[in-house]
Protein backbone atom coordinates (compact mmCIF):
# COMPACT_ATOMS: atom_id res chain seq x y z
CA UNK A 1 0.00 0.00 0.00
CA UNK A 2 1.26 3.23 -1.06
CA UNK A 3 2.02 5.88 1.98
CA UNK A 4 1.57 9.55 1.57
CA UNK A 5 5.85 9.75 1.50
CA UNK A 6 5.59 7.82 -1.59
CA UNK A 7 4.41 11.09 -3.26
CA UNK A 8 7.04 13.31 -2.49
CA UNK A 9 9.39 14.03 -5.37
CA UNK A 10 13.02 13.89 -4.67
CA UNK A 11 14.56 16.47 -2.55
CA UNK A 12 17.13 19.10 -4.59
CA UNK A 13 20.40 19.99 -2.98
CA UNK A 14 20.67 23.49 -4.07
CA UNK A 15 23.91 24.79 -2.49
CA UNK A 16 24.15 28.64 -4.04
CA UNK A 17 21.12 28.30 -1.89
CA UNK A 18 22.57 26.81 1.35
CA UNK A 19 19.59 24.78 1.32
CA UNK A 20 17.89 21.63 0.37
CA UNK A 21 14.25 21.63 -1.23
CA UNK A 22 11.44 20.28 -2.89
CA UNK A 23 8.11 21.36 -4.57
CA UNK A 24 5.30 19.34 -3.41
CA UNK A 25 1.34 19.77 -4.91
CA UNK A 26 3.30 23.21 -6.45
CA UNK A 27 4.70 23.81 -3.06
CA UNK A 28 8.11 24.55 -1.80
CA UNK A 29 9.64 23.32 1.11
CA UNK A 30 12.92 23.33 2.30
CA UNK A 31 15.70 23.02 4.98
CA UNK A 32 18.14 25.76 5.23
CA UNK A 33 21.83 24.94 6.55
CA UNK A 34 25.42 26.73 7.25
CA UNK A 35 28.47 24.86 6.29
CA UNK A 36 31.44 25.81 8.55
CA UNK A 37 34.48 23.80 7.99
CA UNK A 38 33.80 20.29 8.18
CA UNK A 39 30.20 20.45 9.91
CA UNK A 40 26.91 21.16 8.47
CA UNK A 41 24.33 22.81 10.69
CA UNK A 42 21.13 22.03 10.03
CA UNK A 43 18.88 25.65 10.85
CA UNK A 44 15.78 25.35 9.86
CA UNK A 45 13.40 23.31 8.20
CA UNK A 46 10.40 25.59 6.64
CA UNK A 47 7.09 23.37 5.08
CA UNK A 48 4.04 25.44 4.80
CA UNK A 49 0.94 24.08 6.04
CA UNK A 50 -0.50 23.48 2.81
CA UNK A 51 1.60 20.64 2.58
CA UNK A 52 2.20 19.85 6.20
CA UNK A 53 1.98 16.04 7.88
CA UNK A 54 3.20 14.07 5.05
CA UNK A 55 6.83 13.64 6.42
CA UNK A 56 8.50 16.09 4.09
CA UNK A 57 10.59 17.47 6.85
CA UNK A 58 11.71 13.91 7.27
CA UNK A 59 12.53 13.54 3.65
CA UNK A 60 14.46 17.08 3.70
CA UNK A 61 16.77 15.95 6.82
CA UNK A 62 16.87 12.82 5.57
CA UNK A 63 18.30 14.18 2.29
CA UNK A 64 20.83 16.41 4.69
CA UNK A 65 22.23 13.86 6.71
CA UNK A 66 23.34 11.82 3.28
CA UNK A 67 24.64 14.80 2.18
CA UNK A 68 26.72 14.76 4.96
CA UNK A 69 28.01 11.29 4.98
CA UNK A 70 28.76 11.52 1.81
CA UNK A 71 30.96 14.32 2.36
CA UNK A 72 32.21 13.31 6.01
CA UNK A 73 30.70 16.13 7.02
CA UNK A 74 29.50 16.71 11.19
CA UNK A 75 25.85 17.16 11.47
CA UNK A 76 24.61 19.79 13.86
CA UNK A 77 21.11 19.96 14.37
CA UNK A 78 20.32 23.31 15.54
CA UNK A 79 16.73 23.45 14.17
CA UNK A 80 14.49 21.54 16.72
CA UNK A 81 12.32 19.95 13.73
CA UNK A 82 15.91 17.96 12.75
CA UNK A 83 16.60 17.83 16.09
CA UNK A 84 13.61 15.42 16.86
CA UNK A 85 13.87 13.94 13.30
CA UNK A 86 17.38 12.73 14.33
CA UNK A 87 16.29 11.85 17.32
CA UNK A 88 13.44 9.35 15.90
CA UNK A 89 15.31 7.73 13.49
CA UNK A 90 18.85 6.80 15.05
CA UNK A 91 19.15 4.30 12.41
CA UNK A 92 19.50 7.21 9.68
CA UNK A 93 21.64 9.28 12.63
CA UNK A 94 24.44 7.20 12.86
CA UNK A 95 25.27 7.65 9.03
CA UNK A 96 27.32 10.36 10.65
CA UNK A 97 28.49 12.05 13.42
CA UNK A 98 25.50 14.36 15.26
CA UNK A 99 27.37 17.68 17.78
CA UNK A 100 24.22 17.68 19.91
CA UNK A 101 26.36 20.24 21.58
CA UNK A 102 24.58 22.99 19.63
CA UNK A 103 21.02 22.64 20.12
Amino acid sequence: MATAADDIPPVEHQPQHHRFAVVVDGTEAELTYRRLGSTLELVHTGVPEAIGGRGISGHLVEAAIDFAASEGLTVKPTCPTAQAWLRHHPDKAAKVIVDWNGR
